[in-house]
């Protein structure tokens, strides 16, 4: 127990009268016991902190001449005079009992003979993590009653179920007081961790209505072990997630009435949540999760023990990571045929059922009478619409067919309005289509309600047991603008729900859609353009998220859904502009030429299009930026500059590197060609490590590394080079860099088929053109012999090829290993030191003569033409007869 009066009881008491103006004369110490002591860090810290708790108990008498006192207990904060006291025998300090010292002992090692005999003596016992935590706080040496080595537990209050053996229960209290934390006997909305050894009892089934973590006993044992870590969080989520007692734990279930490949997927799920799965029949089962849809009647008669559920409470506990109460979930057996005749019998002859019959003929006579005078179906009982779910009438087929036949009577509808005229008994086709897309619309609202209130309310409600299903962003993600688009379409339903029952063939129906078009303009682009990423982030969370994929499979089997899945509902946005379009061109071919609606239509039909094309034209967008990010995130090194509002992904080409400019010959190279600028890119020899973006989403590892971000303006020439025995599907680009003075050839291969040599060149020229304000861009092809550009591909797929391209990296390897950048000027020095006394030389004339061999060789080098930078009008001038007549212009 932890409460105050127990804490006064174990430790030596301090009276004082308090109307006595001075405190009794207490010293405090702190001592430190064998290896704590020895604790450089330990005794750093106990010198920044200067009070400590202590107990006391004031006396106050009741009224002046009465001897009647009242006790008032409290902790009261004292000053440290001396910062600690090292000691390895109890016996040294002798006093440790006296009331004059407050004494607090700092042990390292809970498990001890010294340990014991200060528990024996009621004395205050703390372990070095508990002082360093109170120093880097800034608090006080706290007061307990008991030994407490740390504070990873601090101000938790915990619970426990299910134990049967005494011994382990008391270790667990044990080691929880030491950590800080307190125990409660009895389950309250106080206890903040119930740790369970089984998943039955009344404390079980509170904490998970309650929402309470419930945990294995390995999570106190874990906690124990990091107990020497000062800012150890024990209630941190993901440590505390590895020992959640999962919802399966000591059930052993059977299921009945599946498809194989849905009890495949469950008795997966099963393992997973920890639980097992028997065949149907075995007495060791302990749950039977049966089909109701499927099965009427169980093949056996179960045992007493067995609990025999819906496939509801499977999901359920999955989706709130507890196992859920059976007694809501029971499967209850189907009638016999004897008992529904009986039954049905004695319905016949009750009073009632003779007014059943006669509100039967009365409602059969309405429908003959308004089949062909009202848009709407007969008006229902009040009794009626309350006893249907809100979505039973919802029709989820897109045809207008099936639609035309379900749609439900809005209230507001059911009664006629002041101003509506008399329906002649026969309408037009005018009518007709416009009833069909008033339905259409409701039952598309109807949709986006079950969307929302079905799907995105429950995943948004904070409180979840188990915690939040999904996180905001994959929520914000999955449903994006939906309820912006249920306001429009609401409206617009409601307006043509006014138009329908006031109807005239003079009313406008193209004047509605002209109302919301900005509306929809401004809500649809931002779902269309995202839709795949939902679809994608849906598949993604359900593979990986057996609670998101419990709830599903409990929402999408509701009526309401009619059997579709989220995404398969989510596509209706999608769908929905086009089908309205359709719709307004029926109404338009059926409106005569005089009726004003008829170029107001053409209007709505118009914006509607209008609408589309900013869809199609913002998803392009949209789809070229995530292009855009996919090339960032792939290439390694890749520049910041890169990304710029104004610039888009074009093409992607897959090539090979004919020269040794940017990268070794025969090394993969991979040009994205952008609006203003051509990125180059070598394939990576080693990829070590992946990106991991905030929210835990793993990315790949880059594939390529970054060679040179090239403006197209730097761009003179393309070489469309001829195909021959010896190069095939080549072509190079004529460059001048800023710093460059002459040009630089630039050779590739492609690997890819698509797209064709032709068209890349021709676009590539094209955005050339484009940049430099040209508006000849076939101008800017020209023809070429591979000899005269000394650009081959015979041997490019050879072994001897690839053989000689890994000497040549392992060359590199080796010269950069040895290369004097890397290596010491000490140890250089040392060298030239040792050589020159081997040669008789001293040190100075050595190192003169090693700079300057240094230098010559330097200068040397600089004056080797490098084979890379090749002089292309001398070229074309030796080889100009090979050349087409275009390539004299390149001279």
């Amino acid at each position: 127990c932890s409460c105050f009066d127990c804490k006064v009881m174990n430790c030596r008491i301090l009276f004082h009268h308090i109307l006595e103006k001075e405190m009794p004369q207490i010293e405090t110490r702190v001592v430190l016991v064998q290896e704590a002591g020895k604790h450089e860090e330990l005794l750093k810290a106990l010198e920044t902190i200067k009070i400590m708790e202590v107990p006391v108990i004031k006396i106050k008498e009741t009224s002046p001449g009465k001897s009647e006192e009242k006790l008032i207990k409290s902790i009261i904060h004292m000053e440290i005079k001396v910062p600690y006291i090292k000691t390895d025998t109890l016996e040294e300090l002798g006093d440790s009992d006296s009331p004059e010292f407050e004494t607090i002992f700092v042990v390292s090692d809970f498990q001890d003979s010294i340990f014991s005999n200060l528990c024996k003596a009621d004395c205050r016992v703390i372990g070095p993590p508990l002082v360093l935590h109170c120093a880097q706080k800034g608090e006080p040496l706290p007061f307990s009653c008991r030994p407490l080595y740390c504070a990873s537990m601090l101000n938790l209050v915990l619970c426990f179920t299910g134990f049967r053996k005494k011994d382990e229960l008391v270790k667990l209290v044990t080691l929880v007081h030491h950590m800080g934390g307190i125990i409660r006997r009895d389950f309250s909305s106080k206890v903040t961790h119930l740790v369970a050894n089984s998943t039955h009892g009344d404390k079980f089934r509170i904490a998970v209505s309650l929402g309470t973590p419930i945990l294995k006993a390995e999570w106190i044992y874990k906690a124990w072990e990091k107990r020497n870590e000062i800012f150890c969080l024990n209630t941190d989520d993901d440590f505390r997630n590895q020992f959640k007692v999962p919802p399966f734990q000591d059930c052993m279930l059977s299921f009945l009435g599946f498809s194989d490949d849905e009890k495949a997927n469950m008795e997966e799920m099963t393992e997973m949540q920890g639980g097992h799965y028997l065949p149907v029949g075995d007495e060791r089962c302990t749950h039977l999760v049966v089909e109701e849809s499927t099965v009427k009647d169980l093949p056996f008669e179960p045992l007493k023990k067995l609990y025999v559920v819906k496939q509801e409470w499977f999901w359920g506990s999955i989706q709130m990571d507890a196992r859920a109460g059976e007694s809501m979930y029971l499967f209850e057996k189907s009638e016999s045929p004897g008992l529904k005749k009986s039954v049905s019998l004695l319905s016949l002859s009750t009073p009632n059922s003779n007014r059943k019959r006669r509100r039967l003929k009365e409602t059969l006579a309405q429908l003959t009478r308004e089949t062909d005078m009202s848009p709407f179906p007969p008006r229902k009982r009040p009794s009626a619409e309350h006893s249907l779910s809100i979505g039973s009438l919802l029709d989820i087929s897109n045809t207008p067919e099936s639609s035309t036949t379900s749609g439900e009577t809005p209230k507001s509808c059911a009664r006629p309005s002041k101003n509506s005229t008399p329906l002649p008994l026969k309408q037009s086709a005018r009518w007709q289509v416009a009833k069909e897309l008033y339905q259409t619309e409701s039952n598309y609202v109807d949709i986006l309600t079950t969307i929302i209130q079905l799907f995105q309310v429950p995943l948004e409600k904070e409180g979840q047991l188990g915690g939040p299903i999904l996180a905001q962003e994959e929520i914000k993600t999955i449903f994006g603008s939906i309820p912006d688009i249920l306001d429009v379409h609401t409206k617009i339903k409601e307006d043509l729900e006014d138009l329908m029952m006031n109807w005239t063939e003079s009313k406008s129906i193209g004047d509605i859609i002209l109302k919301y078009s900005k509306d929809l303009l401004k809500t649809y682009p931002p779902f269309v353009n995202f839709f795949e990423m939902s679809k994608e982030t849906i598949t993604r969370c359900e593979k990986q998220k057996p609670r998101f994929h419990a709830f599903l499979k409990i929402n999408q089997a509701k009526p309401e859904c009619g059997r579709q899945s989220l995404a398969e509902l989510l596509i209706r946005p999608v769908q929905r502009l086009p089908s309205v379009a359709l719709l307004l061109n029926d109404i338009k071919k059926h409106t005569a030429e005089e009726n004003p609606d008829k170029v107001t239509l053409e209007r709505a039909i118009e914006s509607l299009k209008e609408v589309m094309t900013h869809i199609n034209e913002d998803k392009r967008k949209t789809e070229a930026q995530r292009q855009f990010f996919d090339v960032v995130y792939e290439v390694d090194g890749c520049p910041a500059n890169l990304l710029s509002s104004h610039r888009s992904l074009v093409q992607r080409l897959e090539t090979v590197a004919l020269g040794d400019d940017l990268c070794d010959r025969g090394e993969q190279v991979t040009l994205f060609l952008f609006n203003d600028c051509l990125e180059i890119a070598r394939k990576r020899h080693k990829v070590i490590g992946v990106f991991k973006s905030p929210h835990g989403h793993t990315r790949p590892p880059a594939s390529l590394k970054h060679v040179v971000l090239m403006p197209l303006s730097q761009i003179k020439k393309v070489l469309d080079i001829r195909e021959t025995e010896d190069c095939h599907k080549a072509f190079a680009l004529v460059v001048r860099p800023p710093t460059e003075l002459n040009n630089k050839l630039l050779s590739f291969q492609m690997t890819t088929e698509e797209p064709p040599k032709e068209d890349w060149l021709k676009m590539l020229c094209r955005h050339v053109a484009n940049t430099i304000c040209k508006a000849d861009a076939e101008n800017l092809i020209y023809t070429a012999d591979p000899d005269s550009v000394e650009v081959n591909t015979k041997d490019m797929d050879s072994t001897l090829s690839r053989a000689s391209r890994a000497i040549k990296k392992t060359s590199k390897k080796v010269t950069r290993a040895f290369s004097f950048s890397k290596t010491p000027k000490r140890a250089l020095r040392r060298a030239l030191m040792s050589h020159s006394a081997t040669e008789g030389r001293s040190p100075s004339s050595a190192n003169e003569s090693y700079i300057g061999s240094r230098l010559t060789s330097t200068s040397s080098l600089a004056g080797i033409p490098s084979p890379s930078l090749v002089n292309l009008p001398s070229i074309f001038e030796k080889r100009s007869h090979t050349l087409s007549r275009s390539t004299t212009h390149l001279i």
